[in-house]
């Protein structure tokens, strides 16, 4: 009667287990326990797939949509993704669908090293570099402070500050993966994806038309618009509708801030592991972030000439999947329910996030203008 009560427990057991574990193998057997390597993919593979492609499949609806439509993949993605959050709870689906929403990420967030080199990043000049690296570093402290303030925990801050100060969802999927294993965690990371997803596409509307008031040049509003909206999507969308000049500078700043998240993730987390406390004080085990070392490995390759146009066209399309997939996969681990108990303190947080970037990144601007005057 034991062995059979623990049998018909042991499903609900792996359900508890992926939500804490989020590893996407579960509490499979380790590889030693299988008779061949093969025999042990094979398992993974059977374990992970249905999930795999459910996400895959809401990734190409959402990229189809937004493509129609012009709205953001990745709003569509976690939309899609929350109306099957009943896969998540039981069946074949949860295995794959946490696969998604960590390993995949990682995958997508280290291709995105692709897109930089440092002749980019030099051929700025000082006051964009100095301009963004000031406004990320202080969007990350001040979401920290602040959002103590709001009753929120300081882990939330930094994933909200780092997702405005660096590259939107991108950044929130990053830092969140070495973040500690919380309750909260991929709450906290969906609210922020979200909110940055729709305040970056507020910006992508308003911000062009603050920049012809406020009279700037065609590279000031480049400096302005790249390094304030959050998506790297949207600060092209934004750029180019003023000029050709103007877009090609934001891209650039983007691309500059989104260098910082090599940085800014490693250092969060060496700041966890060193600490090896979560918020409820209870000991972690943070991982050590590898997928940061393909992503800075894939910006070294890119500024030594090494990586031919096709590779990084294929390496900019591969990362651009991975992240669509992990957002709707985190989409799906997400209820409305959810959400709606978490109250408007995390929205006012990245809003007030979003108001303080925009207002150094223009200080800097105005202030270079009048010394320049």
């Amino acid at each position: 009667m034991t062995t059979k009560l623990k049998r018909r427990n042991a499903p609900l057991d792996d359900i508890y287990l992926s939500y804490d574990g989020m590893e996407g193998i579960g509490p499979a057997p380790p590889p030693e326990a299988y008779p061949t390597r093969m025999a042990y993919w094979r398992a993974t593979f059977q374990r992970t797939y249905p999930g795999l492609t459910v996400a895959g499949t809401i990734a190409l609806a959402a990229t189809w949509l937004s493509q129609h439509y012009q709205a953001p993949v990745m709003l569509f993605a976690l939309l899609f993704g929350m109306a099957f959050h009943f896969l998540h709870e039981e069946g074949r689906c949860i295995a794959g669908i946490d696969t998604a929403s960590r390993r995949v990420l990682r995958i997508g967030v280290a291709l995105l090293g692709a897109k930089i080199t440092i002749a980019q990043i030099v051929s700025l000049g000082i006051l964009p570099v100095a301009t963004v690296i000031i406004a990320t570093g202080s969007t990350i402290l001040f979401g920290a402070f602040i959002a103590r303030r709001l009753g929120l925990t300081s882990a939330f801050g930094i994933l909200s500050g780092g997702a405005v100060g660096i590259c939107g969802a991108s950044a929130a999927l990053a830092i969140s993966s070495v973040l500690p294993k919380t309750d909260d965690r991929e709450q906290n990371t969906i609210l922020t994806v979200v909110t940055v997803t729709a305040l970056s596409t507020v910006a992508m509307i308003t911000y062009p038309m603050l920049t012809a008031t406020l009279g700037l040049s065609h590279s000031q509003a480049g400096i302005f618009l790249g390094g304030t909206i959050h998506d790297v999507a949207q600060v092209v969308g934004a750029g180019y509708t003023v000029s050709q000049e103007t877009g090609d500078i934001a891209t650039y700043v983007k691309l500059l801030r989104v260098s910082l998240l090599l940085p800014v993730v490693f250092a969060i987390a060496l700041v966890v592991r060193r600490r090896g406390q979560s918020a409820d004080g209870e000991h972690v085990s943070a991982p050590f972030p590898w997928f940061l070392i393909g992503f800075a490995a894939l910006v070294a390759l890119g500024s030594a000439g090494l990586l031919p146009k096709p590779a990084i066209a294929a390496a900019n399309e591969m990362s651009r999947w991975c992240l669509v997939a992990a957002v709707a996969a985190l989409g799906m681990k997400t209820s409305f329910k959810a959400l709606i108990k978490v109250g408007w303190r995390p929205v006012a947080l990245v809003a007030v996030e979003t108001v303080w970037i925009a207002t150094v990144v223009l200080g800097a601007i105005m202030l270079s203008r009048s010394q320049g005057a």
